[in-house]
């Protein structure tokens, strides 16, 4: 599983329609999850720290679980399936722990509000994640070509250049 925050709120350029980004801890992976308008609005009152002067509904649900002593441990995008994202809440009530199902659009915003990690499976990361800075992709894969460019099989014998006798 890769670790991922939320980089902000963006919108597709040709149906408007809003897209939250997640980004891995090296800046160079983002997810983009589309989401409903409301649920574009309640991420951005989270990520601005706004309180509202009534309860919404996912500053309610964070009520209810401190009310009841519950602790949103994580939230996970586990799978996508037909161009659509799927997760879990990892809900712990002290010792009792659930996996809740839930929307990734309201699990984001209830662990925006709780302040709980957000993690996405790798190979979720994998089939729908977009390079955030692809001159570094390609610097960092010429980078490797350069390094097989240079092997040579006499490398991999006894003594070569990665033989255990070099390491002493």
């Amino acid at each position: 599983m890769i670790e991922m925050r939320v980089a902000g709120i963006a919108l597709d350029a040709q149906s408007r329609n809003p897209i939250v980004l997640l980004r891995d801890a090296s800046e160079r992976r983002q997810l983009p999850i589309y989401i409903g308008q409301d649920q574009a609005r309640a991420i951005i009152s989270a990520l601005e720290n706004q309180t509202p002067p009534r309860p919404l509904t996912h500053d309610l649900m964070v009520n209810m679980m401190e009310e009841w002593d519950m602790v949103l441990e994580r939230i996970v995008i586990h799978s996508l399936q037909d161009n659509t994202f799927y997760a879990i809440m990892m809900m712990r009530q002290g010792e009792v722990k659930k996996e809740i199902d839930s929307r990734p659009s309201d699990a984001i915003a209830i662990a925006l509000r709780t302040k709980s990690p957000i993690w996405v499976m790798e190979e979720v990361v994998a089939d729908a994640s977009m390079p955030v800075d692809r001159d570094a992709d390609e610097a960092e894969r010429q980078a490797f070509r350069d390094f097989l460019a240079k092997l040579n099989p006499d490398d991999f014998k006894q003594g070569g250049r990665f033989s255990k006798r070099d390491e002493s």
